[in-house]
């Protein structure tokens, strides 16, 4: 995502992050708990976000895997969202409303998110749109732009860490997951046979711009199995401890429940109650 020459995307990254630290200062100010590892994440998100392009179709597929999928996920593990709610009782009233509506619910909706997701990126590589981004500066910027905030949707629909409240079981979860990881796969295998349309390119700057997509992607969709999992195995740890444990767990293992919330505490990816924290 470049504008001119990046200032004015540096400047709503670091007013992004300001926002984010001031509200962090003010639920510490005021005695309440907020992890310092969420900050670190979200820091290392902006940045990632940010990160400059340059030349050649390896280098603009590193920028799209950086700002289109792995600043999606750091930036929803710094869950932005709750603290905003929490740090300011004004953006909670006007807000929730506006998050629990049917619209939000829809676009929420893992398989639809991956959906915007992963045909935003077949249009983009197996279209003219590539070619025509190129050209025109403009919608280079609409089409990373669209890049990074149908990865944000994506992976906050996937990890579902901030406060929704329209539930998501973990099928439609895991099978938005896989879907996307096969439709980024496959694109990739594409791309290291053919060129988008319209474009003329190295094939071996193309070939390792394909394979930086796909084992670039694959480590991302890693880390997002990892929350998924992480996030449904609190959620039978609940279960249990409420007394109703899950048929595939005869007793009570509390070891691991302990070493779920270390790793919980640490890095804050993983919620133990269904409520704002």
């Amino acid at each position: 995502m470049i504008v001119h020459d990046g200032h004015v995307l540096v400047f709503l990254a670091l007013a992004a992050l300001a926002a984010y630290e001031l509200g962090a200062w003010r639920l510490r100010d005021r005695g309440d708990r907020w992890p310092p590892a969420r900050d670190a994440v979200f820091a290392l998100g902006v940045a990632a976000a940010i990160f400059p392009g340059v030349p050649g179709f390896t280098g603009h597929v590193v920028q799209h895997v950086l700002t289109g999928m792995l600043a999606p996920l750091l930036l929803v593990l710094g869950r932005p969202m709750t603290l905003l709610l929490r740090a300011s009782p004004e953006a909670r009233r006007r807000l929730k409303p506006v998050l629990g509506s049917r619209p939000v619910a829809v676009l929420m909706y893992p398989p639809v998110a991956a959906g915007l997701e992963a045909g935003g990126l077949w249009l983009l590589y197996r279209t003219g749109l590539f070619a025509a981004a190129g050209r025109e500066p403009v919608l280079h910027v609409l089409v990373h732009a669209h890049v990074f905030l149908a990865g944000l949707l994506f992976t906050a629909s996937v990890c579902r860490l901030d406060p929704v409240r329209h539930r998501v079981g973990l099928a439609p979860r895991a099978v938005a997951l896989i879907g996307a990881a096969a439709a980024h796969a496959v694109l990739a295998k594409t791309l290291y046979r053919t060129p988008p349309p319209g474009t003329v390119l190295a094939a071996a700057d193309r070939q390792a711009g394909a394979e930086l997509m796909y084992y670039g992607g694959d480590v991302v969709e890693l880390g997002l199995a990892l929350v998924v999992a992480l996030t449904w195995y609190a959620a039978r740890g609940r279960a249990a401890r409420r007394g109703q444990p899950p048929t595939w767990m005869p007793g009570r293992r509390a070891g691991s429940f302990s070493a779920l919330r270390m790793i919980s505490r640490t890095t804050g990816a993983v919620s133990p109650r269904p409520r704002i924290r």
